[in-house]
C-alpha cells in the first residue's frame, strides 16, 4: 500500500498568498464594479531593463543557429554569470565562482536547502517569517506537531515592537538558523555589529545560518551589510540566498543564486566534518537541470552600465512608493515600520484589530489588498504588511483611500 508523506498534513491551511488570492477573487467576482488595488503579494510592476531584454533576444537567436546552439547547460550556472556575480556582488569578499550556484529562484533554494540537513536538526526562525522557511521544514518532518499555534520542535524568535524587531539569541541552541535582512515581512535591517552577534553565536555552537538577502539592493543606510559575508567569520557558518526577482524584475523570468562557501561544514554522526558545498553541488546535479541559457544571459546584462542604470531607477521608484505608504500611514496615526531599506512597510493594526479582520476591512471598505501579519507567524498577529511594488498612481490612490477610512472613523 502506497503511503503518503504525512508531514504535509501538519502544514496549516494552504499557502498564505493562495488564501489571499482566493479571498480577493471571491470579492471581485461579487463586486465586479470595484477597482481593487493590490499591495499584498511582493510582485514587481516595473518592466525588465531593456539591456536584459536585448541580451535575452540575442541569446534566443543563438539557439536558432546550429553553430551557436546550446543544449543542457551546467547545473551550477554558466561561468559568465557566476563570474559576473562575483565581480559585482562579492568583490573583495573572497567568494569563488564554484561557490556560486545559479538557480530559478531564491524561494526554491530556501526550500531545497533543507535536503542537506538531518531530520533531527533543531530549527530556529524569526517570527513573523517568510512562510517558505517554516513550511519546507514541516514537509521534511523536522518540526514536530502543531500545538497551540506553534510547532513543538521549532524555536520561535519573536520580532515585535518591544525588541525593535531584532530577534534575540535563543536560549535553546538551534542547528539551523533562518535570518532574512532586509526582513520580509517587517522591512527592518540589522547593522554589522548586530549581525556579527549572530555569526559569533553560530560559530560557537556549530550552527548554520541560512541568510536570505533577496532585498539587499534596497539598502540605503550606511553600516547595513548587503551580504552576510561582510561580517568576519560568516564564510564558516553561513549560506546566502540572493535573487534577480525584485532588483531586475525577474519574478516571471526566474533567476537567483545561492552562495555555499567551501568553508561551511555540517557534521556526521561521528562528528566528522562534511563540506556542504560538495553536497549542494551533488544535490543540484541530481535534482536540477540548470537555469535556461537565455535567462542567464539576461541576468548577466543586469551588470552592464545600461542595466545598472535602469535597475537603480526602478529600485528608486519602489523606494518612493514605500515613502508614500510610510508617510501616509503615519499621517493618520498608524504606527508603521520598514520602508526605508526595504520595499515592505509593516504596520500596527489600529485599535488592536486582528490582522485578518483588518485585511477584510481594507478589502471591503477601501478595496485595497495587503497581507495579514498573522499569516507570517504568531508574532505577526496585530500587524499588517503593505508592499511598495505597485504602480505609483495606484499606490497614491490606495493610501488616500486608507486615509478616508480614518477620516470617516471606520479604521
Amino acid at each position: 500500500m502506497i503511503r503518503v508523506n504525512e508531514n504535509f498534513e501538519k502544514i496549516q491551511s494552504s499557502y498564505l498568498f493562495a488564501n489571499i488570492s482566493k479571498k480577493v477573487s471571491e470579492y471581485q467576482k461579487n463586486n465586479p464594479d470595484k477597482k481593487i488595488i493590490k499591495l499584498g503579494i511582493g510582485d514587481v510592476t516595473r518592466p525588465i531593463p531593456k539591456a536584459c531584454i536585448k541580451a535575452m533576444k540575442d541569446a534566443a537567436e543563438e539557439l536558432g543557429n546550429s553553430e551557436t546552439f546550446r543544449g543542457y547547460g551546467p547545473e551550477q550556472g554558466y561561468d559568465f554569470l557566476r563570474n559576473a556575480i562575483i565581480e559585482n556582488e562579492y568583490k573583495n569578499l573572497e567568494i569563488e565562482a564554484d561557490e556560486v550556484f545559479v538557480s530559478d529562484g531564491a524561494k526554491c533554494d530556501c526550500g531545497n536547502i533543507v535536503d542537506l540537513f538531518a531530520k533531527n536538526n533543531k530549527v530556529a526562525i524569526s517570527d513573523p517569517v517568510y512562510p517558505v522557511y517554516l513550511d519546507t521544514n514541516v514537509m521534511s518532518g523536522r518540526t514536530g506537531k502543531y500545538l497551540n499555534g506553534k510547532y513543538e520542535n521549532v524555536i520561535y524568535m519573536p520580532m515585535t515592537e518591544e525588541n525593535n524587531f531584532n530577534p534575540k539569541l535563543p536560549k535553546e541552541v538551534p542547528d539551523m538558523i533562518y535570518l532574512c535582512f532586509p526582513n520580509n515581512p517587517t522591512g527592518v535591517v540589522l547593522n554589522k555589529n548586530q549581525l556579527k552577534v549572530w555569526v559569533d553565536y553560530a560559530k560557537e555552537n556549530k550552527s548554520i545560518i541560512l541568510y536570505d538577502s533577496a532585498y539587499c539592493e534596497f539598502i540605503t543606510e550606511e553600516n547595513i551589510p548587503k551580504s552576510i559575508y561582510e561580517i568576519e567569520g560568516a564564510k564558516d557558518v553561513a549560506i546566502e540566498f540572493k535573487s534577480f526577482s525584485k532588483t531586475a524584475g525577474f519574478t516571471g523570468v526566474r533567476c537567483a543564486y545561492t552562495i555555499v562557501p567551501k568553508t561551511v561544514f555540517a557534521y556526521d554522526e561521528k562528528g566528522n566534518k562534511v563540506e556542504l558545498n560538495k553536497l549542494w553541488n551533488r544535490r543540484q546535479c541530481t535534482k536540477f537541470n540548470g537555469v535556461p541559457y537565455i535567462t542567464q544571459r539576461g541576468a548577466e546584462a543586469v551588470y552592464t552600465e545600461e542595466g545598472q542604470k535602469e535597475i537603480k531607477e526602478n529600485i528608486e521608484y519602489y523606494r518612493e512608493n514605500a515613502k508614500i505608504i510610510l508617510e501616509g500611514l503615519k499621517e493618520i496615526g498608524i504606527k508603521a515600520y520598514g520602508g526605508i531599506n526595504s520595499p515592505y512597510v509593516w504596520l500596527k493594526t489600529p485599535n488592536n484589530m486582528k490582522s485578518w479582520d483588518f485585511f477584510d476591512k481594507l478589502l471591503k471598505e477601501a478595496n485595497v489588498v495587503g497581507t495579514p501579519g498573522e499569516g507570517f507567524g504568531p508574532s505577526g498577529e496585530g500587524y499588517f504588511r503593505l508592499t511598495s511594488f505597485g504602480d505609483r498612481k495606484n499606490t497614491i490612490e490606495a493610501i488616500e483611500r486608507i486615509k478616508l477610512l480614518k477620516i470617516n472613523g471606520k479604521v
